[in-house]
């Protein structure tokens, strides 16, 4: 993740995560971005981070074996890490794995290190970073 952040990073991206799934020739390396100024990113955008990454990942040849690279937008189940994230899906229900069990909610509030979640009449506070937590549902309008 480190490799892709440094180099899209400067373009103006965040890198939000970066998988690499499957097993022999049929390797998937996965790399979600998203623009840092918050506007909803093109296929443009992505065919460019792509190649960018593609070749500096070439030139490194960090990973042994082939595998296809795939660079895409968050899309409808996108990671939330960060409070920023939380703030811009304020009001909207996302998915949650923490120590605690698992759950769905509506994003209630957010501060410097917490999440408020409304699950159905109780309001769940967690600590970012001590769970993960993906869009449940899609805004009408980007954000």
């Amino acid at each position: 993740m480190e490799v892709a952040q440094d180099l899209l990073g400067p373009m103006g991206y965040d890198v939000l995560e970066v998988s690499l799934k499957g097993s022999g020739n049929s390797r998937v390396l996965t790399v979600r971005l998203e623009r840092k100024d918050e506007v909803p990113i093109s296929v443009e955008e992505l065919e460019r981070a792509s190649r960018v990454l593609g070749s500096e990942l070439d030139r490194l040849d960090l990973i042994e074996s082939a595998y296809r690279l795939e660079v895409e937008s968050p899309g409808p189940d996108r990671p939330l890490l960060t409070p920023r994230h939380f703030e811009r899906f304020a009001g909207l229900k996302a998915k949650v794995r923490s120590p605690e069990g698992n759950f769905t909610g509506r994003i209630e509030g957010v501060s410097e290190d917490t999440v408020t979640f409304l699950v159905g009449k109780e309001l769940r506070t967690l600590k970012i970073g001590e769970f993960k937590a993906n869009l449940a549902e899609w805004p009408k309008t980007p954000r």
